[in-house]
């Protein structure tokens, strides 16, 4: 350890110095260090001193050097390895750490800074889009650096169904044999270690989210509902999909035959294009959420990521452009397992679908972003509307559209409980799952979200049945 002298002060702060009173600013102190790496490289911290250089000391445990080393593993990418001790100063226990990196940018808590004298700057996207030109290495790419997770940290089942339904559709040749293999051949790892693009699409227990809101008018005001959920790309794609077709009106048609055919008033596929696409296409650097924003009048998908400079959405539609891609290898990931069909096509599909529906759409380009906004129908809330003319009959309905296919192992066995016994409480589903109370707590969360499932009572006396009216798809 390190002694120091009487009254001793380490003088003020600079562009690779930074001090800090106590480990109560962690998180400021992550954000340092990546400010810190993204202008020099390397650099210094204390915790124990203030920001003047005073030295004031902290209590220094085992423990206490632990949280600052597992606070740099979980929230600092790519991964850094510092030296952390304890020293004394001016006889008072402190924290040093001694850090460095090359793998620029550096991000903290999925934002990237830079040191400007001893501040902390905020990187804008043009900022950190130069940043990446300038290094002139497409490694560099945000979806490319090395993550916090490992291999170990990858939602194996939904790695399986990934690989079986790209293989199914021609599109790649693997077959499943284990998580590190496959990652590796999907090249989404660098030893054990996962790159950003594993984790975002198949990391499990992940910071990445997407917001999702209904209003009560046709302005950003009142709530009727908002919710916000954790998980990987498609698992976000296919709740948010979900929330949406749980919250628009559906038209039940009858013909003369009594054939039926459910219609919404949005066209789906248009809505899970342009949610694949508010992925596809994110800056996932900036560290924003995705968006859902149901409004009286339409509904708005909202990508924090900005459109290409000098482009409009009309020159994709009408194929004049190339493809401008921000993440090419999560982009390409999409499109083995068909989810997206081809490269730079969504818009024009959306465009299409909505077309063909005479559903009116708009592509707005927003200074922080992108968004798809879906106009719905005048005419959604009338119950009946007959056509004599062709002797059919629309009805319109609030029902829920679920594909059992696209519920996981948890939920489907929930699903089956609920339909053979009218309904479940979570006691029930931790025996039945094998899980703890907050475990059991997330999956009936999630199917509340997906509109598969109500919840009735209040604590302890709470139970979940089946939203009324719910359909269940057998295929989609």
């Amino acid at each position: 350890m390190l002694k120091a002298g009487v009254d001793l002060n380490l003088g003020i702060e600079t562009e690779t110095l930074e001090f800090k009173k106590s480990t109560g600013e962690l998180k400021e102190a992550m954000h340092s260090i990546c400010a810190i790496l993204n202008k020099h490289q390397h650099g210094e911290l204390y915790f124990g001193v203030k920001p003047d250089g005073t030295v004031v000391g902290q209590v220094v445990t085992e423990e206490s050097l632990r949280e600052v080393s597992q606070k740099i593993k979980n929230f600092i990418e790519p991964r850094i390895y510092p030296e952390i001790s304890k020293v004394v100063l001016d006889g008072r226990d402190c924290i040093h750490v001694k850090f460095s990196g090359n793998q620029i940018p550096y991000f903290a808590y999925n934002v990237a800074r830079i040191r400007v004298a001893d501040e902390d700057l905020v990187m804008s996207r043009e900022e950190i889009t130069k940043f990446l030109l300038q290094s002139g290495q497409e490694g560099n790419r945000w979806e490319n650096l090395v993550s916090n997770k490992t291999v170990y940290d990858v939602d194996e089942e939904l790695l399986k169904k990934y690989v079986k339904q790209a293989h199914d559709v021609g599109r790649i040749a693997i077959s499943y044999t284990d998580k590190k293999t496959v990652l590796n051949q999907l090249e989404l790892t660098e030893g054990d270690m996962l790159l950003n693009a594993g984790k975002v699409l198949f990391g499990d227990d992940i910071l990445q989210d997407v917001q999702m809101a209904i209003f009560a008018t046709n302005e950003r005001l009142t709530f009727n509902d908002i919710q916000r959920y954790h998980g990987s790309v498609l698992k976000l794609v296919d709740i948010a999909e979900n929330y949406i077709k749980s919250n628009i009106h559906w038209k039940v048609e009858f013909t003369g035959e009594l054939q039926r055919k459910e219609i919404p008033e949005i066209p789906v596929d248009a809505i899970r294009e342009a949610l694949l696409n508010s992925f596809c296409h994110k800056d996932y650097s900036s560290g924003e959420s995705n968006e859902v924003a149901i409004y009286k009048n339409r509904i708005e998908i909202y990508n924090p990521g900005t459109f290409p400079e000098g482009l409009e959405p009309q020159d994709y539609i009408d194929h004049i452009e190339r493809p401008v891609r921000r993440n090419p290898k999560i982009a390409r990931l999409l499109y083995y397992s068909k989810e997206i069909e081809s490269f730079g096509t969504g818009l024009k599909r959306i465009a299409d679908a909505c077309k063909n529906a005479g559903v009116r759409y708009e592509f707005q380009k927003k200074k922080t972003g992108f968004v798809v906004c879906f106009y719905r129908s005048e005419n959604g809330n009338e119950s009946i509307k007959a056509d004599a003319s062709t002797d059919k009959v629309r009805i319109s309905t609030d029902k829920v559209r679920i594909n059992r296919e696209n519920l996981n192992t948890y939920q489907k066995k929930i699903f089956d409980f609920i339909q053979k016994n009218g309904q479940i409480t979570n006691k029930q589903v931790q025996e039945l799952l094998g899980v703890k109370d907050s475990r059991a707590l997330k999956i009936l969360k999630e199917l509340v979200s997906m509109g598969v499932i109500l919840k009735q009572g209040k604590l302890k006396g709470s139970y979940y049945i089946f939203r009324e009216n719910m359909r269940i798809d057998k295929k989609r």
